[in-house]
């Protein structure tokens, strides 16, 4: 039957009509007259018989009821049968007495309308669901699933999953008693606890609740697990709705859905203030941060959005992303270069009249900033003092710096050199308000946001341990005890520009970063998302080993947001504002030039002597943390 030519199978569906026709008609006489051969009908509606085929499929042909595919056929295919066939009755009322025939009662009429439309209904939804079952008899493997979640979503995969042929739903699963012993299409809804009963039954398990909050997610995936059975899910609401994925494009539950807290709605007035119709430039825009700050921003409606990045792949990627999602309204300019140049910034900012600046431009891999000081120094200091004196040059209205939880105490040069990069904005900002004579607002905002460990960055361990994975392991980890605060990117860009607008002038704002988490126990989860398991002592023949490699040069077990402030709340719940001791201007700068001829002169031992003077937190002899 699925291998019909469409023109073979609109002959068996006119055949099927032509057969049906007459027989409605006759039973309409004698479902009412219960007799299949009383003279009523020989009198009142042989002549029925006849016209009802002449009429019938030459409507049912001109109305588009042979046009469309029965694999799809559904309630709205049947609604719209009701109304031919509806029609057809009215025709052949309307030709009885213009031909002045036998009529038969009102009764008739009403019960032919209604059995044509339950058998010619009847034959395409037979003929539907022997397509589906033809199709699912021909894929090579129809895997077994049961869909958690009985809702709105869960139906939908349901049709779409039988449409697609290739998947049986044994049952579904959901939490609410009220659902239970209840069905959708004839398949059972029953509580998760019978899974552990069924699991001989099951291959997979498709998580359909769409909007599920990432705490109840972390629940369930977590009971899920301990079945061992791999679990799937559907694509989030917001990708559907706008059209980027199918209900039924399936994929595993990433750490990064678990993982971070529900979100926190922005406040309103702090979103968008500042950027709407504004010239932003982001520099480090090709990374991890600075790449979802310039999406975000490319939504809040600048006039003009600069990418300053120095790595060629990263800068041509971001650009062609953002050039898809921003309006023809919105002008882009990528710009191919350092933030560490004086004469290039200086120059973007004044020609283009940059009025918002985001620094997110750094180097932030420890091991590696550990390797080569110099250039870590170079870049995260050079580059903070550049773009901070050009940007009040120019008068640019705000300048944020993004910073790091590993500017606390620094145990690595990475993080005190972003704590030195903090102290230069402090420094510059004090400069600029004295500069004022402390009238009026000063000419330019300076403020840093400080926050930990995002998701999927690309110093992350995320995309570490998941090649680390696919590669059959082992999973390398510095320490069994290591933590750390984790935030998705898109919330930590979207609290960075919610701080902006908060900003005064050298604040300091701390992110909620939510718990920590324990690393090890981060490694142990991808493992099981996996649909692997742990090889220890308790299990040998497992799949992936977690192996412990010892803490890196400059590495410590945890990470801090504070050094010794107190923080205040904000207008935001999840944004602090804190204040920090700094250097002056005046004993600041003149230690910055002899930091720069050092670089220059290549004398890393006296680079890192002075370093230590700068960030007394960060002490070079005490090693490891």
């Amino acid at each position: 039957m699925s291998r019909l030519s469409l023109s073979h199978r609109r002959l068996l569906l006119i055949a099927a009509d032509a057969l049906l026709l007459p027989t409605s008609v006759w039973l309409s006489f004698w479902f009412r007259l219960a007799n299949p051969f009383h003279p009523s009908f020989l009198v009142d509606g042989l002549w029925l018989l006849p016209i009802v085929i002449l009429f019938g499929l030459p409507l049912y042909a001109f109305t588009g009821q042979y046009k469309g595919l029965s694999r799809y056929v559904g309630s709205r295919a049947f609604y719209r049968l009701a109304g031919r066939n509806g029609l057809l009755v009215l025709v052949l009322v309307g030709t009885g007495v213009m031909l002045r025939l036998p009529m038969p009662p009102r009764s008739s009429w009403i019960l032919l309308w209604l059995l044509l439309s339950g058998f010619s209904g009847l034959v395409r939804f037979a003929l539907r669901d022997l397509l589906l079952s033809l199709h699912s008899a021909e894929q090579k493997q129809t895997v077994r699933v049961a869909i958690y979640g009985a809702g709105e979503a869960g139906a939908q995969l349901a049709a779409a999953l039988r449409l697609a042929g290739n998947h049986q739903i044994v049952t579904f699963l959901d939490d609410a008693p009220s659902l239970w012993e209840r069905t959708i299409n004839g398949i059972p809804i029953q509580p998760p606890q019978v899974l552990s009963e069924i699991l001989d039954q099951l291959d997979q398990v498709l998580m359909a609740i769409s909007s599920l909050p990432r705490s109840e997610r972390r629940r369930i995936v977590s009971d899920l697990q301990r079945q061992s059975i791999p679990v799937l899910q559907i694509p989030s609401v917001d990708d559907i709705t706008a059209g980027r994925a199918r209900i039924d494009a399936l994929r595993p539950v990433s750490i990064e859905d678990l993982l971070g807290r529900d979100p926190v709605p922005p406040v309103p007035e702090l979103l968008g203030p500042g950027l709407s119709d504004a010239v932003v430039c982001v520099t480090g825009a090709g990374g991890t941060i600075g790449a979802e700050l310039c999406r975000q921003i490319s939504q809040l409606d600048p006039k003009a959005l600069i990418l300053l990045e120095n790595n060629e792949p990263s800068l041509y990627a971001v650009e062609q992303e953002l050039r898809k999602l921003m309006p023809a309204c919105v002008k882009l300019l990528p710009v191919l270069g350092s933030a560490a140049d004086p004469a290039l910034v200086q120059r973007l900012f004044v020609e283009h009249g940059v009025q918002t600046v985001f620094h997110a431009a750094a180097y932030k891999h420890v091991p590696l900033v550990e390797a080569n000081p110099l250039a870590g120094l170079a870049n995260n200091v050079g580059s903070t003092q550049v773009v901070c004196r050009a940007a009040f040059s120019a008068g640019v209205s705000e300048l944020v710096l993004i910073s790091t939880d590993k500017a606390v105490r620094p145990t690595n040069v990475m993080g005190a050199s972003k704590r030195l990069a903090e102290q230069v904005l402090q420094a510059i900002a004090l400069e600029t308000f004295q500069s004022t004579n402390s009238v009026g607002p000063p000419p330019t905002r300076f403020a840093m946001v400080r926050f930990g460990n995002v998701l999927g960055s690309s110093g992350s361990v995320v995309p570490l341990f998941r090649r680390q994975i696919a590669d059959g392991g082992p999973i390398t980890l510095t320490h069994p005890e290591i933590i750390r605060y984790f935030m998705t990117i898109p919330e930590a860009a979207q609290l960075v520009l919610q701080a902006a607008t908060l900003a005064r002038s050298g604040d300091l704002f701390l992110l909620d970063m939510g718990e920590p988490l324990r690393i090890k126990d981060l490694a142990e989860q991808m493992v099981r998302l996996s649909g692997l398991s742990l090889r220890d002592a308790h299990n040998p023949n497992g799949d992936i080993e977690i192996v412990c490699t010892g803490l890196r040069p400059g590495e410590k077990l945890y990470e801090e947001l504070l050094i010794d402030s107190k923080s205040e709340t904000t207008a935001h719940p999840l944004i602090y504002r804190a204040h920090e001791p700094s250097l002056s201007p005046q004993e600041l700068w003149p230690k910055l030039g002899a930091l720069e001829e050092m670089i220059a002169e290549q004398d890393v031992e006296a680079c890192l002597t002075l370093l230590a003077e700068l960030v007394p937190e960060w002490q070079r002899d005490k090693g490891l943390d």
